[in-house]
């Protein structure tokens, strides 16, 4: 049997559980492993109504000899006791390093080779700074764990994909890391992932930072001196890249097909976009690491938790989205796609 994918529970005191044990319930999780903590997942399988067993395994590998009908766990060492007597909805500095401890199992096993990719289920940032993780969310930890690529986020579903220049940060504080390299890596990183779906050389539109791309420096000047260049020298080495676009058009242009994919300069101008249009459909993938990473395009849901009312589409569609790029890079490295 080929490697699975891993499934990581996300903060305990949300709805990553939850949505977890729905997928599994669902079929929309056969073949992959889930990384968390035995009390919380009995908790989670209870949630959704469901007499599922739980069955621990010693490692991914083992995942061949769960039976039917049974949830497969991983238990990774190191994590904190008592995690299924947490309150839900709250944040907790246990639930943060338990959510920590499992993102950190995931990526030690996929680069191992014992996992095929890793989708996460929503951590809660707060957590994690109450437990003293020194990373502001996933993309961030799992670039350090991966040696430190550089790497962005992208948000993406069946309409629309938006590659972001920076994430999270103040807008300030984006304003301050913005410049022609950032700009520039990010349109490679957007292109190279965007090959793997788009027929021929990916059409890669760039979004201005400023109201209409800074209509010739009247409110902003941004574009000329450093993003335009970017494009410029992106498609000096071959990138099908154009721009700088106007952000409030951009993005309705590409869900009509004008583009392969879109690289905005912050966190909000590219995710309202995307968030718009559904997040039960939108899934989360950390481009330039050396695996697979996705998840779903939510949080933790804390006002629902513990309500069996979570939705799992999102994450579902971030285990179908893992399983397709596993599979296209193993087809790659010549090695067997996911189960």
């Amino acid at each position: 049997m080929s490697a699975p994918l891993l499934l990581t529970m996300g903060d305990p005191c949300g709805i990553g559980p939850e949505i977890v044990a729905r997928a599994f319930v669902r079929g929309a999780a056969d073949g992959c492993v889930a990384v968390g903590d035995p009390g919380v997942m009995r908790r989670a399988v209870q949630q959704v109504d469901a007499s599922w067993p739980l069955a621990v395994l010693d490692g991914p590998a083992e995942i061949g000899q769960c039976p039917p009908r049974c949830l497969p766990l991983w238990v990774p060492d190191g994590l904190p006791a008592g995690l299924a007597d947490l309150p839900l909805g709250r944040v907790d500095a246990c639930a943060g390093a338990a959510a920590a401890t499992c993102i950190e199992a995931a990526v030690r096993a996929v680069q191992r080779g014992d996992a095929a990719a890793i989708v996460t289920a929503p951590i809660h940032k707060e957590a994690f700074a109450a437990s003293g993780v020194p990373y502001p969310g996933h993309t961030e930890m799992l670039a350090a764990l991966a040696g430190g690529p550089p790497v962005r986020m992208m948000l993406a579903n069946d309409e629309l994909r938006v590659v972001l220049a920076t994430i999270h940060v103040s807008l300030r504080r984006a304003l301050d890391l913005l410049d022609h390299d950032t700009v520039v890596d990010t349109i490679r990183i957007a292109a190279r992932a965007a090959a793997a779906w788009s027929a021929g050389a990916p059409r890669v539109a760039v979004a201005g930072l400023n109201p209409h791309a800074g209509e010739g420096g009247l409110f902003g000047d941004e574009e000329i001196h450093f993003i335009a260049p970017a494009v410029q020298a992106a498609r000096a080495e071959g990138i099908d890249a154009s721009g700088p676009h106007a952000p409030d058009t951009v993005f309705m242009r590409a869900r009509q097909g004008s583009f392969d994919v879109v690289v905005s300069m912050v966190h909000d101008h590219g995710l309202i976009a995307v968030k718009y249009l559904g997040v039960e459909h939108g899934v989360n993938v950390t481009l330039g690491l050396p695996f697979v990473r996705t998840s779903p395009d939510h949080g933790t849901g804390f006002d629902i938790a513990g309500q069996g009312v979570a939705d799992p589409r999102s994450l579902e569609a971030a285990i179908a989205m893992a399983r397709r790029m596993a599979a296209a890079a193993g087809a790659t490295a010549g090695r067997p796609a996911p189960s």
